[in-house]
């Protein structure tokens, strides 16, 4: 896997460069967003990973200038700008995770791990449940329930911790337009859909009851 990481801070983008590497992914860095016209002139890429305020060209206005050239390469947004109508930007643009600073360098390539590496055609069972991730097709019985996009991210990430607490915030990072209140609508429509438990954990999060 190929990525091309834009980080301005050196010493974060060295890290990154050196945990990437040592997961077995191939790594461009670059430190403006001149460098990634540049880069992706000559290059295929199969994930990015971009700061939001570096110099040159924004990491918004970047992702935005890639898809409107039909590039469609899945993007990470990796920025210190944490509040929610930050985030709902960096979807907008056409990302598929944002990840807020700090953060630890692991952290991201677990996601990229378990988002672009882990086989997708492997099937999820949750009790009666079986989840196609490839799919978003979750069998029950004799009855196949369809899921969007977004509720498929949404379950898949519940599904990787079954007991614990996924924080709001971590779930709202999922949705087109983050609000608390989307994501609130959303659990409970999959609840009633998948015939499954999902505790809201007041002031911390949401939590998959454990089978």
């Amino acid at each position: 896997m190929k990525i091309l990481v834009l980080e301005d801070d050196r010493l974060l983008g060295e890290s990154l460069e050196e945990y990437l590497e040592l997961d077995g992914l191939e790594v461009d860095w670059v430190q403006d967003g001149a460098g990634v016209i540049d880069r992706t002139f000559a290059n295929r890429y199969d994930l990015y990973v971009f700061d939001i305020n570096v110099p040159e060209i924004n990491g918004l206005e970047l992702l935005r200038q890639l898809r409107e050239a039909d590039d469609d390469t899945p993007a990470i947004y990796i920025s210190a700008l944490r509040d929610i109508e930050s985030i709902a930007k960096g979807f907008e643009a056409g990302a598929v995770d944002y990840l807020k600073k700090p953060f630890d360098p692991e952290e991201l390539v677990l996601r990229i791990r378990h988002r672009f590496l882990t086989p997708l055609n492997r099937t999820i069972v949750y009790g009666t449940l079986r989840f196609d991730p490839a799919r978003g097709l979750v069998e029950t019985g004799d009855e196949t329930i369809h899921l969007g996009e977004i509720q498929q991210r949404i379950f898949a990430r519940l599904l990787e911790s079954p007991g614990e607490i996924v924080t709001t915030d971590a779930l709202c990072e999922y949705l087109r337009e983050p609000s608390y209140n989307a994501l609130r609508v959303m659990l409970s429509k999959m609840k009633k859909r998948l015939g499954i438990e999902i505790r809201n954990i007041r002031g911390e999060g949401y939590l998959l009851e454990k089978i």
